[in-house]
């Protein structure tokens, strides 16, 4: 490399100037620098597994007593734990209230009655269950105290929720990098997480920079598939822009759908899943009930990039697990 000279005009303090040249030394021009361009940024990438409906009373209760609770997840745990976070349908309210479903018959009407252990909280954020959909028909079991319980431990536990606790149907998350916004639909609700606040929150989350997705309980339990009134719903909720619509409740898994519609800006369909079926239940007098569906969900800053399907089965000692 040539070496440059430049001169510089110095003011002395007697008022004249003074001039020098710089000449720089050896170690001053060096050609030999190496520039390190660097790393380009990742893209925004979430990835979220989705499952059905969860219910920790009854003989789920009694086996988490039994085993411990990371029992009836060890067979999810390393896929739980190779996604970003886990979001699902907690059945029911957590409270220090003792079980009144332990012990009786389907017939009996305490068999309907849930409460989960003060501890279920802790057990879901510990197995990457960190957003739950509380708007369903079990969630005040208990009354308005229990479902202001559970809100508690859920708080203390550091389990995002949304639904039908003593807070609005919507809770926002930054995955990664990826604004996500949880909103839960209850068909069995008048207040939160109905059909109006439901699309209104939809609409709010995209005006606040947000991806809506709409976590539903709704339908008929049991039945294979979804009911017309389910399917015109979900439709609004996309056309609402909702980015995804999973559902909950009938216990079985029903079908899947792409739905597009000319309201959307971005084009293209939107994926709707009628219901999961169950995650954690004891349900288990046929195949379809004991059947559940749980779906990862890549998320890039503008939606959905991918899902798969992963099956999974409900075995008799409690645990759920992959169908491999």
């Amino acid at each position: 490399m040539r070496a440059s000279f430049f001169a510089a005009a110095l003011v002395l303090s007697a008022g004249t100037l003074a001039f020098f040249v710089y000449t720089p030394m050896p170690s001053d021009t060096r050609d030999d620098i190496t520039v390190v361009p660097l790393p380009p940024m990742k893209p925004p990438r979430a990835e979220i597994i989705f499952g059905g409906d969860m219910m920790f009373d009854r003989f789920i209760r009694v086996t988490t007593e039994k085993n411990g609770g990371d029992f009836i997840f060890s067979c999810l745990e390393p896929l739980f734990r190779s996604a970003d976070m886990v979001v699902a349908n907690l059945e029911g309210p957590i409270t220090r209230s003792a079980s009144v479903s332990v012990g009786t018959k389907p017939q009996e009407a305490d068999n309907f009655a849930f409460t989960f252990p003060t501890s279920t909280a802790r057990l879901l954020a510990r197995h990457n269950i960190l957003a739950i959909s509380t708007g369903n028909n079990h969630i005040r079991n208990f009354g308005r105290e229990g479902a202001e319980e559970t809100a508690q431990y859920l708080r203390e536990a550091g389990v995002g929720f949304a639904g039908d606790l003593p807070h609005p149907a919507t809770f926002e998350m930054k995955i990664r990098g990826v604004p996500l916004a949880l909103i839960s639909y209850n068909e069995f609700s008048a207040g939160y997480g109905s059909a109006s606040t439901t699309l209104g929150e939809i609409a709010a989350a995209r005006v606040r920079g947000y991806l809506p997705v709409v976590f539903a309980h709704w339908g008929v339990e049991y039945a294979t598939t979804s009911s017309a009134y389910s399917r015109e719903l979900a439709h609004s909720f996309v056309d609402a822009g909702a980015e995804i619509v999973v559902g909950a409740h009938p216990h079985v898994v029903q079908e899947h759908e792409v739905y597009g519609s000319t309201m959307l800006a971005t084009g293209g369909g939107k994926h709707i899943y009628y219901s999961l079926g169950n995650l954690i239940f004891d349900q288990y007098w046929n195949e379809r009930v004991r059947a559940g569906l749980l779906l990862n969900v890549v998320f890039g800053a503008n939606g959905v990039e991918s899902i798969e399907e992963l099956p999974v089965h409900l075995e008799r000692d409690g645990r759920t697990c992959p169908v491999l």
